[in-house]
């Protein structure tokens, strides 16, 4: 994974110290990409231990549409959004919601919507309608039905309902492609903390294209990923230059059975051959 280790050099070397909401100083680039090619291995960090069936399960709750956590912590013991969530586990309309069941208002009236011809529409006429959106299937059945689109994009930024959120969306949009037999993935992410976030995005996304791409019929292509505040938290620095002094391994295989995404469980992914140093502990800036 020399792509990732290029890019903790890059910011230990020239980030720029910044301050932030956690009160945990950082170094900051801007728009930092790098791209993998999932012909290659699956993307699991080998230079320290990435807890795989965490990233799975997290995946799992990212395609339940829940604005909690309690199947992830109460029934799986996955921990890593306590931090973010209340007593009783909400965390707001978050990934989750915003990927299944995306909340939208349209219009509902008998004429066309008011223009440079009709300035004025009576307010009596106009009604709305609450839609849920699930943006995922839209976009996996175009997919199966227009693979040449260039409209296959899932949002998760929702301006108004971010004052709802515990945590509001770092990973805002991701956008899949489809180009000679192979289903490729970009992934656009806001604010990316490169010790601890970008590992688990790096292989949750790649896993959701894999999985995306066996069930429409497809290979696995091309995991792209823009990281627009790319950024190291300065007690995360010791960590990542141990990490540096590591060797890579080869790439493990991820093997997913062919399902429907609705149906896929923590069994139909199955890890082979991850062979990766021990884990270093870095701590969560909140």
């Amino acid at each position: 994974m020399d792509v990732y280790h290029n890019l903790v050099r890059d910011v230990l070397e020239n980030g720029v110290l910044k301050p932030n909401r956690t009160g945990t100083d950082t170094l900051s680039l801007f728009a930092k990409s790098y791209q993998v090619d999932l012909a290659d291995g699956y993307p699991l960090l080998t230079t320290k231990k990435v807890y795989f069936r965490s990233v799975i399960l997290e995946l799992l709750w990212y395609l339940r549409g829940e604005d909690h956590i309690r199947w992830l912590r109460d029934e799986h013991g996955v921990h890593i959004w306590d931090a973010w969530a209340d007593e009783d586990g909400y965390v707001g309309p978050i990934y989750p919601v915003l990927w299944r069941r995306f909340p939208a208002l349209k219009h509902q009236h008998g004429g066309s919507y008011p223009g440079k011809d009709q300035p004025e529409l009576d307010a009596e006429a106009l009604q709305w309608r609450y839609e849920e959106v699930d943006q995922l299937q839209r976009v996996i059945d175009l997919i199966k039905t227009n693979p040449s689109s260039r409209r296959m994009v899932v949002s998760t930024w929702h301006p108004a309902l971010l004052g709802e959120m515990r945590l509001p969306p770092c990973h805002i949009m991701y956008i899949f492609n489809v180009s000679g037999g192979r289903l490729h993935c970009h992934l656009t992410q806001r604010s990316g903390d490169i010790a601890l976030g970008i590992p688990f995005n790096l292989a949750c996304y790649a896993a959701l294209t894999m999985a995306v791409a066996a069930e429409t019929g497809l290979k696995p292509g091309i995991f792209a990923h823009t990281i627009v505040d790319a950024h190291i938290y300065v007690n995360h620095i010791d960590g990542l230059k141990e990490q540096l002094t590591r060797t890579s391994r080869p790439l493990p295989t991820l093997e997913i059975q062919k399902k429907p995404i609705d149906e896929l469980e923590l069994e139909d992914f199955a890890l082979k051959n991850y062979d990766p140093h021990p884990a270093i502990r870095f701590p969560v800036a909140v």
